[in-house]
């Protein structure tokens, strides 16, 4: 029986070619991006399950609002983790990330290698995150200083191979020069939220240990077992009240936090799951660019919709050939078939389609995978596909796309009576379209969503390219490393500077852009501290020529400046300091801030004011910096202004490395790394530009297959109409109406959607673009448009066919 049916789904799939390929091209893109956004979503979901404890592994979150200043960051103080594990036995172990110290110069041969994917943890780092190790043994493999741990692909780039521990290896460090490998572990994957090649002792870290209102370290706590780590989240309040308290009370004129929150203050501690920092921490020094849960509901939508929308097409095209099947139905009704074993054979059709498409997505997937990986910047294979987990959803799936595609053909075309078929008095094909409409303005709603989405997204792209930031990215040639110059460091920077097609240089590696040095410090406006005249605030340490250089405008007081010997107890405020600290006219004012070892406070005079200038990203507002003279040689940078920019590179490069030998050249642009801030979006933006046009190509699919059955249908009513004088005009436009009267009724529907989907989306800028209207009206005339183009094809060339023809007697 089954054979059987699969012989007459085959035979009906051959003797409906056009239709047949219709569908299976519709259903097949339409199953190629479901499966597509099914491996992003399922990579996105995946990031750090492969602990085997990490279902009880968990990140301490800091919350602080200090003076008007907001900071949103994943570190704590060095001591937090032992203390918790002093006070709670829910505490099985802790473990400490410290990153601060950036990038090391590694040795290899006679030259040095700059390695960013550095870290310095704590013995007790393999006893939380769990990796396999390939030789040596990690358990105290860091108790004692300089002792280094390598993955397995960091020991074959330095020594060919694996087999290295006991070995040593040198760094540019004039305290720390060398390191003795103690272990080597696996590679971190992929989908882990931090990725390092050299985990380092901690007794190598050069801190002012113990100060417990500092935050600079990442720490995570592996629970026990059935601990509630909210329940556990009340214990910070107590932890503050015992340690942090009595600590702050040493350099603050502070009774009680509530005193302290009283003054609009805030400081709060949270636990964060592992498995969700990837998806839900989007915070200052993350250890690696997060996602974006939103844009995991957003593709996920998108992937269900796109499927529908193939799904719909399907629904439409079969019982739009309903006149094709009737007589079918109707013979075989009459010769006994039951209704329950046609709904069967239509939907063994349904089926059989469906595994054809699913075969030519699989195939489709397979070629574009790399380039999707490329867009997203994934590493994604499609084996993923076939894994123990995912392969029962990719067996079932032709089966349930099959019966959502073919339930409604199948009940309906099984409904038919014969006596009104075989009559030929049952009223076909065009005229049982409700349905079929109410899918159309689906389709068409869902794909005008996605065009304004996709429009919204660039338009806030282009305005964060466009945005007045308060500095010129443009044209900023920035080297890191320049540290390793030792003091020839200025030397190096005067070289530069006189090279022709260089305006100015600074060294500094407090750049207003992802990846830089960031401090902060509490300031006040007494020397007296207290919880009412403090603000917490970044203080960055820059020379006489950063502001030129930045592009930055004073807008009261000076620059820094080499004829006033007392500026190096001065600052450079920004308009949001100056806005907190409350004067009319600041200049001159001095504020204080403690000493490194926060036993005495230091006086700085305000000699100027500078324009706000964004120093994170645009999802948040500027908060309050300042600016002073310092040393920070460890970047530079430069403005340039020339034709030939890689002959300009080539000069500064041959005078590195006549001072600086065996050291690696990097170099980027300050733009790029202003981009680099918004990589996320900009993907986003892609994925959804692509996904948006297959949708829209997948329901004009749909269309232009529902106007070639409706123009057939009609076939006799338009030779009529032109016998009778109807021009070609006239009866394009009685066909494409009813079309463009749903796309009208779907532009109504999406609008309204579309609006509050990307309102919700932008809300998360704190500078952001206002939705305007003509973007709606944009979307919607491309989608008429496209149904027009689409409809009016087979309109014309219906219309202007020989009447004689459709006329004849058959």
């Amino acid at each position: 029986m089954f054979k059987n049916y699969l012989k007459t789904a085959w035979r009906s799939i051959l003797n409906s070619k056009v239709y047949s390929v219709l569908n299976i091209v519709g259903l097949a893109i339409g199953l190629s991006c479901f499966l597509l956004i099914s491996l992003y979503v399922m990579d996105e979901l995946s990031y750090d399950r492969f602990y085997p404890n990490s279902e009880r592994i968990y990140r301490i979150n800091s919350d602080i609002r200090f003076g008007g200043a907001d900071m949103r960051m994943p570190v704590t103080s060095d001591m937090m983790g032992e203390l918790l594990k002093k006070d709670y036995p829910q505490v099985e172990q802790y473990t400490r990330i410290y990153t601060f110290n950036g990038d090391k110069l590694i040795r290899k041969g006679n030259d040095y290698i700059d390695e960013s994917k550095v870290a310095h943890v704590d013995s007790t780092f393999f006893d939380v995150f769990q990796i396999p190790v390939i030789a040596g043994d990690t358990r105290n493999a860091l108790d004692e200083p300089n002792t280094v741990v390598l993955t397995a692909s960091t020991a074959k780039k330095y020594f060919g191979t694996t087999d290295v521990v006991g070995k040593t290896i040198e760094v540019k460090d004039e305290k720390n020069p060398s390191f003795k490998i103690t272990a080597v572990i696996k590679d971190f994957p992929e989908n882990s939220h931090f990725r390092f090649d050299f985990l380092f002792s901690m007794k190598n870290v050069d801190y002012q240990w113990g100060q417990l209102t500092s935050h600079n370290f990442y720490t995570y706590l592996l629970l026990m077992k059935g601990t509630d780590y909210k329940a556990f989240d009340k214990n910070f309040t107590t932890y503050i009240d015992k340690y942090v308290l009595p600590q702050a009370k040493q350099y603050m004129n502070i009774n009680s936090m509530a005193e302290f929150e009283k003054a609009g203050n805030k400081l709060k501690y949270s636990l964060i799951p592992l498995t969700d920092i990837h998806l839900h921490s989007d915070r200052q020094f993350e250890l690696s660019p997060s996602g974006n849960i939103q844009y995991v509901y957003i593709f996920s939508a998108v992937a269900l919709f796109i499927l529908l929308i193939a799904c719909i097409n399907f629904m439409n095209l079969t019982t739009a050939r309903s006149a094709n099947r009737a007589k079918e139905v109707g013979i075989r009704k009459v010769l006994g078939t039951e209704k329950k074993y046609l709904i069967f054979q239509f939907l063994t059709e349904s089926i059989l389609m469906t595994l054809l498409s699913l075969t030519i997505a699989v195939i489709a997937v397979y070629f574009v995978l790399p380039l999707f990986n490329n867009v997203a910047n994934k590493q994604m294979a499609l084996s993923s596909l076939f894994s123990p987990r995912i392969l029962p959803v990719l067996i079932t799936l032709p089966v349930l796309v099959g019966l959502i595609a073919g339930s409604y053909p199948a009940f309906y075309l099984s409904s038919f009576r014969p006596i009104e078929v075989l009559k030929g008095k049952l009223k076909l094909g065009s005229k049982s379209g409700g349905l079929r409409s109410i899918l159309v303005v689906f389709q068409f709603a869902t794909s005008i969503i996605l065009i304004i989405g996709t429009i919204v997204v660039y338009k806030q792209l282009h305005y964060i390219q466009t945005k007045d930031l308060g500095y010129n990215k443009n044209h900023v040639l920035v080297i890191d490393g320049t540290g390793a110059l030792g003091n020839n460091v200025q030397a190096f920077k005067n070289e530069v500077v006189n090279m022709p097609g260089v305006v100015s240089g600074t060294l500094s590696a407090f750049l207003p852009v992802a990846n830089s040095s960031r401090n902060d410090n509490t300031w006040s406006k007494d020397a007296v501290m207290n919880p009412a005249n403090s603000l917490d605030m970044q203080n960055w340490r820059v020379d006489y020529d950063y502001i030129k250089t930045m592009g930055m405008q004073v807008v009261k007081g000076r620059n820094f400046s080499r004829d006033y010997a007392t500026d190096s107890t001065a600052v450079i405020i920004n308009e949001t300091t100056a806005k907190i600290l409350g004067y009319k006219d600041p200049i001159g004012k001095q504020i204080y801030t403690t000493a490194q070892k926060r036993d005495s406070m230091i006086a700085y005079t305000i000699i100027g004011v500078v324009k706000n200038f964004n120093f994170e990203t645009l999802h948040r507002t500027v908060g309050p910096l300042a600016l002073r003279l310092s040393n920070s040689p460890y970047t530079a940078s430069f403005k340039i202004n020339t034709g030939n920019v890689g002959a300009l590179i080539s000069q500064i490069k041959s005078k590195w490395i006549t001072m600086a030998q065996g050291i690696p050249f990097s170099y980027r642009f300050l733009d790029d790394s202003f981009n680099e801030m918004y990589r996320a979006e900009q993907r986003a933006g892609t994925i959804a530009l692509i996904f948006s046009v297959l949708a829209i190509f997948i329901a004009s699919l749909g269309l232009f297959g529902l106007a070639t059955f409706i123009a057939q249908q009609r076939k006799k009513e338009i030779g009529i109409r032109k016998v009778l004088g109807a021009s070609v005009q006239g009866i394009v436009q009685m066909l494409s109406k009813d079309f463009l009267k749903l796309v009208t009724v779907a532009f109504v529907i999406a609008v309204p959607v579309a609006w509050y989907g990307m309102s919700i989306w932008l809300h998360d800028f704190a500078y952001r673009i206002n939705i305007s209207w003509w973007i709606f009206i944009a979307a919607g005339v491309a989608a008429f448009l496209i149904a027009l183009i689409t409809v009016s094809f087979q309109a014309i060339r219906a219309a202007m066919a020989n009447p004689v023809d459709s006329l004849r007697i058959e």
